[in-house]
């Protein structure tokens, strides 16, 4: 057997139609019973008129319940089933207080009036109780059903933003990710296409000479995988884990083995970390984009900085670049902007006065290493 309350709750979950026949069905029982018993004083086929009157009505009790709640007070008054009314008010009791109350009081005082001749202190007071007990729990009952339907509204609403901010972290981070590739594979490919190049040029070089260039590539192709690893293994553990610093003169000396002319001016290696890694990046993309649009330029690195005024890192070329068909031009320079502003600094790259290209980085002495902490957030938020 279900209890009183559990069976509410499972004609509740049915939904208003459930709930509107459940009305229906209820107001049709007390109608019978008005007429069989009888309980007004009025012949029966009124009675039964006006009770069905009043239950066909209680259909409608969503959309005028005012109107309904009239209905009721004159099927009340009589047939005397107060069915339709005590429904008609609990139903519409959040929304019309006050007319519902006015028709409320009428339509019982109507009903004793008529079923007694007379109305007291007594009549009163029954009409006050029943009209107020009846709004009081409808308005609780509309209530309490605004609430839980703005609180699971509200919790819709907090799981889809949620879903969103997780897909925007999970987007952040692959753009992460593919621009740390970016940055590794584009200058150890370039590297390694500098090699064979050269062995491709010379083509009757002696088995030394070949010997030496592919130990290179093969050297170049291991530091590649062996970069890659590190970026998969900061990108899972966090910043802490990355205990490599970035070492600026042999980068310069790999291109130097490879045939490239670049001269070094300065070092990073008292710099912090964090900058480190950025200007690394920066000599790494210059270096490329030189091999890419002025082949066979000198190039030049400077890297210049103290506490008080930054750092700023260049890398510049004798030879105006030229425009370069080969696929992703510009999408490194726009990562490492983008890598820059995050850490606080600034890149800018164009022609320089003495008819080369200059690309310049520029950073504060501490630069607050962004990528690493976007990537923890991230994990901590999914």
């Amino acid at each position: 057997m279900l209890s009183y309350r559990a069976a509410l709750r499972r004609v509740a979950a049915l939904g208003p139609h459930a709930i509107g026949a459940a009305s229906v069905a209820l107001s049709l029982f007390l109608t019978v019973l008005a007429v069989k018993t009888p309980w007004a004083p009025l012949p029966r086929p009124v009675i039964a008129a006006a009770g069905l009157a009043g239950t066909a009505a209680v259909w409608f009790r969503g959309r005028w319940p005012v109107a309904v709640a009239v209905a009721g007070a004159g099927a009340y008054v009589l047939s005397g089933n107060p069915g339709p009314l005590l429904i008609s008010l609990f139903s519409g009791a959040g929304t019309r207080f006050l007319a519902l109350a006015a028709i409320g009081m009428a339509g019982f005082l109507a009903q004793q009036w008529v079923d007694g001749g007379t109305l007291g202190t007594d009549a009163l007071i029954s009409a006050v109780t029943a009209t107020g007990v009846t709004l009081t729990a409808g308005a609780y009952v509309t209530t309490r059903r605004e609430l839980t339907r703005s609180l699971r509204e509200r919790a819709e609403r907090a799981e889809t933003e949620q879903r969103l901010r997780n897909e925007q972290a999970r987007s952040a981070e692959r753009g992460r990710i593919a621009r740390e590739m970016h940055d590794v594979l584009a200058h150890k490919v370039t590297l390694i296409s500098l090699h064979a190049g050269g062995l491709e040029v010379n083509a009757s070089a002696g088995p030394e000479r070949v010997e030496r260039e592919a130990a290179l590539i093969r050297v170049s192709a291991q530091e590649a995988l062996e970069e890659l690893r590190k970026i998969l293994g900061v990108l899972r553990a966090g910043p802490d884990d990355d205990d490599g610093f970035p070492d600026l003169r042999r980068l310069v000396d790999s291109w130097v083995s490879a045939g490239g002319t670049v001269t070094l001016h300065g070092d990073i290696g008292t710099w912090p970390p964090e900058t480190a890694r950025a200007a690394h990046r920066l000599v790494q993309e210059g270096l490329t984009n030189a091999h890419k649009h002025a082949r066979g330029a000198p190039v030049t690195v400077t890297a210049t900085g103290n506490r008080e005024d930054g750092v700023t890192i260049a890398v510049t070329n004798g030879r105006s670049a030229q425009p370069s068909l080969e696929t992703g031009a510009g999408v490194g320079l726009e990562g490492l902007a983008e890598r820059f502003r995050l850490i606080g600094g600034t890149v800018r790259g164009g022609p320089d006065d003495a008819g080369g290209w200059r690309l310049e980085g520029r950073l504060p002495w501490h630069a607050a290493d962004a990528f690493p902490r976007e990537s923890h957030d991230q994990d901590t938020a999914g």
